[in-house]
């Protein structure tokens, strides 16, 4: 058993990280404001082994009482998404960045953090080459910027693994559906239409639960990664919007795809991700993209919730 302390844990990866530790027994703590949702950790107040407090992580006094307190700290609580950040421009840098500044600062030599960054800190990648560990970091967002900066205080920290995540996708107790894939799904449900621009821009994906099993196995082999960035992200999902549409479409076949020449994706991300690395070390995402679309088509088909943009 760890002791665990999860920043932003009610989150759209929190939640459902969070579930999986306490499930394998983990002693879990998760700090998280509540913000977006006020339900999606309902379902673990049961266990003895979560203890759940609401606060904010820009409470430093509060935030020391319990990083002190765990040997592993997975740092979640940010602002999240280039439109996001720009509309939140300030507390974007206190959260990202400033935050994690803080974190290091508490640790003592002997604890261990995860931390995840993004993909998009790779901007826009050359055109016929896959972006690694070791490609320049172009960051165009804020969102990336704040990330990558804060990537760099982390790995400064001898015990620490960085993860440079896909586009994630597929459900979650905090669900997010300004996520490429939710985002395309939910659409093509609703609207029986997809408008998309910039339809060759490239991305790399991941299943949530992909992203979950990484962390879990980070945690278990810490030893052997510590000291490292991964890429992390599915090796069978580097395709275009346009392809991804085209999947969609495959399961809907009613669904019309119309392409707009003149609107500008603001976050401007456009690579394929090499994710050699991280499977070398022995992790392997396997949750594919057909089966994620099926399964965010029977949530949003079946699902009496009306999901609204969460930005």
């Amino acid at each position: 058993m760890k002791k665990i302390l999860i920043t932003g844990g009610a989150g759209y990866i929190g939640s459902y990280l969070s579930t999986m530790l306490v499930e394998l027994g983990h002693q879990v703590t998760v700090i998280d404001l509540l913000k977006y949702s006020t339900t999606s950790l309902n379902h673990l107040f049961k266990y003895s082994n979560f203890n759940f407090i609401k606060g904010d992580v820009k409470n430093l006094n509060l935030l020391k009482k319990h990083v002190v307190k765990n040997e592993f700290i997975i740092p979640l609580a940010a602002y999240v998404g280039a439109p996001l950040c720009e509309k939140n421009k300030k507390d974007t840098k206190k959260v990202n960045l400033d935050n994690i500044k803080s974190i290091i600062k508490m640790l003592k030599k002997n604890q261990k953090i995860i931390y995840p960054t993004t993909n998009s800190g790779y901007g826009i990648g050359e055109k016929n080459k896959f972006c690694d560990e070791n490609s320049k970091l172009t960051p165009i967002s804020l969102y990336g910027r704040t990330k990558v900066d804060a990537e760099k205080e982390v790995m400064k920290f001898e015990n620490a693994i960085s993860f440079r995540l896909a586009t994630i996708f597929g459900y979650s107790y905090r669900m997010r559906t300004d996520l490429i894939v939710n985002n395309f799904v939910l659409t093509a449900v609703k609207k029986n239409k997809l408008s998309i621009f910039e339809p060759h821009f490239r991305r790399n994906f991941i299943h949530i639960e992909d992203v979950c099993n990484a962390f879990i196995f980070s945690i278990n082999n810490f030893k052997k990664l510590r000291g490292k960035v991964f890429n992390l992200g599915l090796s069978t999902a580097n395709i275009t919007k346009i392809q991804l549409a085209k999947k969609i479409q495959k399961k809907k076949k009613d669904l019309k795809i119309k392409i707009f020449k003149n609107r500008k994706d603001p976050d401007q991300r456009d690579y394929f991700v090499s994710n050699k690395k991280i499977e070398k070390h022995g992790f392997k995402a396997t949750f594919g993209l057909d089966r994620g679309i099926d399964e965010l088509l029977n949530i949003f088909n079946n699902s009496k919730v009306d999901y609204k943009n969460n930005y």
